[in-house]
């Protein structure tokens, strides 16, 4: 009879992500992601019989349906752009830990010129905030060009907040992000429809 799992799969996974996210994948150690998960190293090899590639893809995917359900989810849903914007910018802020978690797909991402594991992975989730965002910003009336260009004003905004805010110590640049996020998509001067 096997024994039952220490900690469930979705905790695990965040946990491991922490690691991910404070020390980048060649950075996390199978010592730091034992350590963190409070498995012993053959436990997570059980887990994960592909090794840390198979963790970090996992906690990758598990991230990126985090952010659907706290964030992206909200950008489609009722109400008013602005205050969608809003109620996203609120599950921006509990997914990010308030400004204080360093972004899972930066951490992830390969220098420019390598070819890494993640890549694709990371840009289909970079891709799918810009265009939530522009979807939005469509909606409160940018054009298609200006809204995608909203949108990847909003995801710099964003992710630019998060390096100044754990950079400085200060989560003032993160709450500046996320203010602007709501000016960004859905100003509450109506945008101009271009014909």
């Amino acid at each position: 009879m096997a024994r039952p799992q220490s900690i469930e799969d979705d905790a695990l996974l965040i946990r491991l992500a922490e690691v991910f996210c404070d020390r980048g994948f060649e950075g996390a150690s199978l010592a730091h992601l034992a350590a963190a998960s409070g498995l012993r190293k053959a436990s997570l090899y059980h887990r994960f019989p592909g090794g840390k590639r198979q963790m970090a893809e996992e906690v990758l995917a598990n991230a990126s349906a985090r952010l659907d359900d706290l964030a992206l989810v909200l950008l489609q849903g009722e109400g008013a752009p602005d205050e969608r914007a809003a109620r996203a910018a609120e599950g921006l802020d509990a997914f990010y830990a308030g400004g204080a978690r360093a972004c899972l797909l930066n951490m992830l991402s390969a220098p420019r010129e390598e070819d890494g594991p993640f890549v694709d992975g990371v840009r289909a989730a970079f891709e799918k905030l810009v265009a939530a965002f522009a979807a939005l910003a469509e909606e409160a009336g940018a054009a298609p060009e200006d809204a995608r260009a909203r949108g990847e004003r909003a995801a710099m905004f964003l992710h630019g907040g998060l390096v100044l805010s754990r950079g400085m110590r200060s989560e003032a640049p993160w709450r500046r992000a996320l203010t602007s996020l709501r000016d960004e998509l859905a100003p509450a001067v109506p945008l101009a429809v271009s014909a």
